[in-house]
């Protein structure tokens, strides 16, 4: 307790890392305060116990509103969050894999970055365009006639264009954390989105196991879980291989090269948590085509969280996005062709292309057991409701909102022990640095 009252210390000793923490958490404020800001012409005294407030507080719904910090069942500004552009920046990652253009985009730096920036802003205004009437169309479903103070065709065009201007504000937001604060804006923004919602869910947990001692026990076995899964979670992003890498030096003249023993750290999780953000991102499209309540057939089946089928599609998608994404960050040829040119080489492995191909075969052998674990932290929250933890509460046993705490906490952490250990301080664990994702 005292080394890490004196790292706080440490921390608001530094000047700039002070000032970007404090920037940091005025503009997450901000982003709080807009998720309760309801959008003009709705009456916000009839939205508590309405049809939506019951809508998102189970199933695909109430993992939208978690994602959107609250502001979707609040029928707030910010209702759509930034998850249209976490899945613009999907497509536009996926076209840089499959289009020439884009290929193009991503090898030319920093102004290849900052195109592929604008493509990404235009895409994401496209999808909204598209889910702000859904959802306005969802909210009069949901809502009662006289919670409309505005009506007709020009109330739903004054509303997309707030919801555009909501979730365009958000991603301003982010890229000021970016710039200005402690780094990693649209990832903060989506954690304090998610965990601004533990509150609710504990409480909604606490009442329901209320009832005597053994709801107490149980209430305590399942804290006991949610903190083992947490530490299993960590360990599984931050887990490596190392390869033994022989950096060979020439001593002197033409005598023999001498060697030093470096590694080259492959992830057992590389691709974190965009394999399930894809999967879950597909598995949300039956929602689509069920006008929000999967009443029937194929949208009923594929829109149940407790369902074989649904958990079954989820997890296999997620194995399949996880060897998926890991191609494309883990490049086994530009490594080898890397380690060539700086005269280092693998024991036992010819240099070129058989060191690629043995670096890939690595990698696919650690990504099994990986994508098999993040498949099964995807489906926990599933198998939580299924053995009677609250659906707000089990959405923390696993999942996007679990991986996506563990991850921005420990990158945040990170960034914040660079800052101390620059300036000879000490870092915040005693042994070794922090991991990031």
């Amino acid at each position: 307790m005292k080394k890490l009252i004196e790292t706080i210390r440490n921390i608001f000793k530094i000047e700039d890392l002070r000032k970007r923490i404090i920037y940091t958490f005025l503009i997450l404020v901000v982003y709080r305060l807009g998720s309760f800001v309801v959008m003009p012409g709705i009456d916000p005294n009839l939205i508590a116990d309405s049809d939506l407030a019951s809508q998102t507080s189970e199933g695909l719904m109430a993992l939208l509103n978690m994602f959107s910090g609250g502001a979707f069942g609040n029928a707030s500004i910010f209702a759509l969050g930034v998850m249209p552009y976490i899945s613009a920046s999907i497509v536009l990652q996926l076209l840089g894999i499959m289009v020439p253009y884009f290929q193009k985009l991503q090898k030319e730096g920093e102004s290849g970055r900052k195109k592929m920036n604008m493509w990404t802003r235009y895409l994401t205004i496209a999808i909204l365009a598209l889910q702000g009437p859904a959802y306005l169309t969802n909210l009069h479903a949901q809502l009662p006639a006289e919670a409309f103070l505005l009506k007709g065709f020009s109330f739903n065009i004054f509303a997309t264009i707030i919801l555009i201007g909501g979730t365009m504000f958000i991603m301003w937001l982010g890229e000021r954390i970016t710039e200005n604060g402690v780094g990693n804006g649209i990832s903060l923004i989506i954690m304090v989105g998610i965990v601004a919602r533990l509150p609710h869910a504990f409480i909604a947990e606490w009442g329901a196991r209320s009832n005597g001692m053994g709801g107490f026990l149980m209430l305590i076995v399942e804290i006991i879980l949610l903190f083992v899964i947490f530490a299993l979670t960590i360990a599984l992003v931050q887990g490596t291989r190392k390869i033994p890498v022989q950096y060979a030096k020439r001593i002197v003249g033409n005598k023999q090269y001498g060697g030093v023993r470096q590694y080259i750290p492959l992830k057992i999780n590389a691709a974190n948590v965009m394999p399930i953000i894809f999967a879950q991102a597909l598995m949300m499209l039956p929602l689509m085509f069920a006008r929000f309540d999967a009443a029937s057939g194929f949208a009923a089946t594929f829109s149940n969280m407790k369902g074989f089928w649904y958990n079954a599609v989820f997890a296999f998608l997620v194995i399949v996005f996880t060897y998926f994404y890991t191609t494309v960050i883990v490049n086994p040829t530009q490594m080898a062709e890397e380690m060539k040119l700086n005269g280092g080489f693998i024991p036992g492995v010819k240099p070129g292309k058989a060191t690629a191909e043995y670096i890939d075969t690595i990698t696919s052998r650690i990504t099994l057991p990986g994508s098999i674990f993040l498949a099964i932290v995807a489906i926990l929250p599933a198998i939580a409701m299924i053995v009677g933890v609250n659906n707000q509460f089990a959405q923390f046993y696993g999942g996007t909102s679990l991986l996506i705490i563990v991850g921005v906490v420990l990158d945040t952490l990170q960034q914040i022990e660079s800052h101390l250990l620059m300036r000879h301080y000490d870092g915040l664990t005693k042994t070794g640095r922090i991991k990031g994702r």
